[in-house]
């Protein structure tokens, strides 16, 4: 799919219909986000993927709040998504700018960028979800103390088609010099 289609065609999809996804194609998705820039190429983002049927249903129930549940009920998996702290934009354990682990955060952004254009690319959808139970998730994936979870990420098949949201005016958040 050319560059530009793709991304307008990506959207936050809210509704799911039943639809298999394999490891194969899970596996393309979260190889293709690993192409994503980072600093000084550390790759500090980590994914782990709930592929199961019966995990993704128990992960569902126990890692997302109600409303999260309900709008991701028929997703074919979920992928969380962490960075290893204190790793990125860090030299001899000290920050190397103000941001600290703001750059371990900046370049996972990056990263799940690619991931969700790279499963819209393979025919899927996704929704990006910042509200989780943290204790939960790192529990039931043993995700290290030292990685910072960000995210939780659907994927599945879009059940309705979404509008597109506007935009805002470039003039509002664009400034040419």
């Amino acid at each position: 799919m050319e560059f530009s289609t793709l991304i307008k065609e990506r959207r936050s999809v809210r509704a799911y219909r039943e639809a298999e996804i394999t490891h194969e194609e899970l596996l393309g998705i979260v190889k293709d986000a690993t192409m994503a820039p980072s600093w000084k190429n550390m790759q500090a983002s980590r994914c782990y993927v709930v592929e199961s049927p019966e995990k993704v249903a128990a992960f569902r129930e126990g890692a997302l709040p109600g409303y999260n549940q309900n709008s991701t009920e028929k997703a074919s998996a979920y992928i969380v998504t962490t960075f290893v702290r204190d790793t990125v934009g860090f030299a001899d354990g000290k920050p190397q700018t103000e941001l600290g682990n703001g750059w371990g955060t900046y370049d996972l952004g990056l990263h799940d960028a690619y991931l969700v254009l790279a499963a819209r690319n393979a025919g899927f959808d996704t929704l990006i979800m910042g509200l989780r139970n943290v204790d939960f998730i790192r529990e039931t994936l043993s995700i290290p103390e030292e990685e910072t979870i960000v995210s939780v990420i659907a994927v599945g098949k879009r059940a309705l088609d979404p509008p597109l949201r506007p935009r805002k005016e470039l003039e509002k958040t664009v400034k040419f010099f």
